[in-house]
């Protein structure tokens, strides 16, 4: 198993990581009815699209001798109604003024692009991905 995820009532769950024993806490969002007080499921969900990009580049970096030490992601999810569902992730990557060639540029835009996260969610989810190098 991955994880174990136990509900507290009052629309909070705690997930654990079994590997490493890790803890954090989900909340409803205001909006659905939670206090918003932590992540919400959906937060997570576009989060980790950001989280694999940066961690599938850092791999391509790794592989290819380029250092991207200090890169960072923001993140905006964008919700649908009828049914309820996130129906649009923004992620712009800010990359360090490391002077990358367009040829490293090429690699690491591909591997955020293919990660695993943003080729397994739905086709139906608006994906749109800004470099700022």
């Amino acid at each position: 198993m991955t994880s174990k995820v136990d509900y507290l009532g009052e629309l909070r769950t705690t997930c654990t990581h079994l590997r490493s024993g890790q803890q954090f806490t989900t909340d409803a969002p205001v909006d659905n009815q939670g206090k918003g007080q932590a992540f919400s499921p959906t937060d997570l969900c576009a989060t980790s699209l950001a989280t694999c990009m940066l961690t599938t580049m850092g791999i391509s970096a790794r592989n290819h001798g380029i250092d991207m030490t200090g890169a960072s992601a923001d993140v905006n999810k964008i919700m649908a109604a009828d049914p309820r569902r996130i129906a649009r992730v923004e992620v712009t990557v800010h990359m360090p003024a490391n002077h990358y060639t367009e040829h490293q540029k090429k690699i690491l835009e591909t591997a955020a692009r293919t990660c695993p996260v943003a080729v397994s969610l739905s086709e139906n989810l608006e994906q749109v991905i800004e470099f700022r190098w």
